[in-house]
């Protein structure tokens, strides 16, 4: 397979995977729970593949610090969001966002740079996505809302670009990219786990028993989802693999639409064609 068409589907495969796993996490209701379920999941579905792979070297452990603590706060600030708007707000503004976030930080961590065609295509697509997230409140208190939302996702966005340059430092001075994938799935889930334990006490049964089967399901989706994701860092730019990757949107849009009866209308159909012309662009211009 060409080397230059391997990143852009592992990307996409990614995009709809991640978009899977943010419809159930959004479809059952209490976002704090589901989260937890996926990120346990996830945890549990690699622990067995733990012997069949080598270490972190000991040189990575700030690097995975690092990493966990972006992933931490990536989730806390996607939780508060997904309580506090749509599906079809917020995750368009995090995941717009997360391109732009992720070439700024890579620009000074990395020293990773985008071409001007390129930087031309990843505006066009993060701007976009950010289109399909206009406020559509009618009302003042709906608009009170949107606001509250739009700025935890746009907190989300940041989330996303820090742990994208963060794990792909980690993932490069790995001796295996799957080495970091499991070590960062083994980790992540104490975090959101810690709150849940906090927030929903007294009624753990209660909380997890109907989002359970949604839950199992989102960590399948999320393992594979990363894991594509991971090995696209080590083929190319982490700007690129950000921005190809939050076509997840355009996914979760025609999913949200579907499955949640959330309008999704001419405007996204717009904003899709313009994200992938960008997109284009990007490809183009490496």
């Amino acid at each position: 397979m060409d080397a230059a068409i391997l990143p852009i589907i592992l990307c996409l495969a990614s995009a709809i995977t991640v978009a899977i796993v943010n419809v159930l996490v959004k479809r059952g209701g209490d976002v704090l729970t589901a989260r937890m379920l996926v990120s346990v999941s996830s945890a549990a579905i690699l622990l067995p593949l733990v012997p069949f792979f080598p270490l972190p070297p000991a040189e990575t452990v700030p690097l995975i610090a690092a990493s966990v603590v972006s992933h931490w706060f990536y989730q806390f600030c996607l939780i508060r969001a997904m309580h506090r708007g749509d599906l079809s707000l917020v995750y368009p503004v995090m995941r717009g966002l997360g391109p732009l976030a992720t070439a700024g930080f890579a620009t000074f961590v990395l020293q990773e740079h985008l071409t001007p065609i390129q930087s031309i295509g990843l505006f066009c697509a993060s701007f976009a996505i950010l289109f399909f997230a206009l406020p559509t409140a009618a009302t003042a208190e709906g608009r009170s809302l949107d606001r509250r939302a739009l700025f935890w996702a746009a907190l989300t966005a940041v989330g996303v670009g820090l742990y994208a340059v963060n794990d792909t430092r980690a993932v490069r001075a790995m001796p295996q990219a799957m080495t970091f994938v499991l070590t960062i799935f083994l980790i992540d889930w104490i975090g959101v786990t810690l709150v849940f334990l906090w927030q929903r006490r007294g009624r753990y049964a209660e909380t997890i028993r109907p989002q359970l089967r949604a839950g199992i399901f989102g960590g399948i989706a999320s393992t594979i989802s990363y894991g594509l994701a991971i090995f696209a860092y080590t083929l190319t730019d982490a700007a690129h693999v950000t921005a190809l990757r939050e076509t997840s949107v355009v996914f979760a849009a025609a999913m949200g639409a579907w499955i949640l009866k959330e309008s999704f209308g001419a405007r996204r159909i717009v904003a899709a064609a313009v994200l992938a012309g960008g997109l284009v662009l990007m490809q183009a211009g490496g």
